[in-house]
């Protein structure tokens, strides 16, 4: 893709009560007002509201990659130890590789605001062409989250040919090697 190329970003919120519309969907707000901070280049948010279902979850996580052909997807939500927090096993049937690093990295910041961030089970991985990315489901934690793990993100996408996510670099810096 060229540097003009308009990015496709897929952010999934994964709640039953917001889905079933008990309250409002803040963290999936969250994610694309973060995306918006971060990125100067061309973004265009295609967005899921889906309720803690594992098939539900893989058939959003394969739309979004396959269909709307997202470059990156981040979703919020099931990443703990409930019963119903699946996301990260629905994001591992639908992936072709993980990449585990996210998550160290994710808990390793979280660690540094609150002790429970050993419970969070975010997790990373890869979908053809795609980076496939689980959030905590607290908008703080998203950013937090977020913050520590973005600046590989742009490059990522740019080994898998992806469009080039262009950053405010005031904001986050990303990392590319030096050619």
């Amino acid at each position: 893709m060229t540097a003009n190329s308009t990015a496709r970003i897929g952010i999934v919120t994964v709640s039953d009560r917001a889905s079933a519309g008990v309250y409002e969907d803040i963290s999936g707000k969250a994610i694309e007002s973060t995306m918006h901070d971060y990125l100067v280049s061309p973004w265009q948010p295609v967005y899921r509201l889906i309720p803690d279902e594992p098939e539900q979850i893989e058939t959003a996580l394969k739309q979004l990659v396959d269909d709307e052909h997202c470059c990156l997807v981040v979703t919020t939500g099931g990443t703990g130890p409930a019963k119903r927090d699946v996301t990260p096993e629905a994001t591992e049937a639908v992936c072709d590789r993980m990449m585990p690093g996210f998550g160290e990295l994710m808990r390793t910041e979280s660690l540094k605001y609150v002790p429970t961030a050993i419970l969070s089970r975010q997790t990373a991985g890869l979908r053809g062409s795609s980076l496939i990315i689980n959030l905590p489901g607290k908008p703080k934690a998203i950013r937090q989250c977020l913050d520590a793990v973005f600046p590989a993100v742009p490059y990522c996408i740019d080994l898998m040919d992806g469009p080039y996510l262009e950053c405010d670099e005031t904001v986050i810096q990303p990392f590319r090697p030096k050619k």
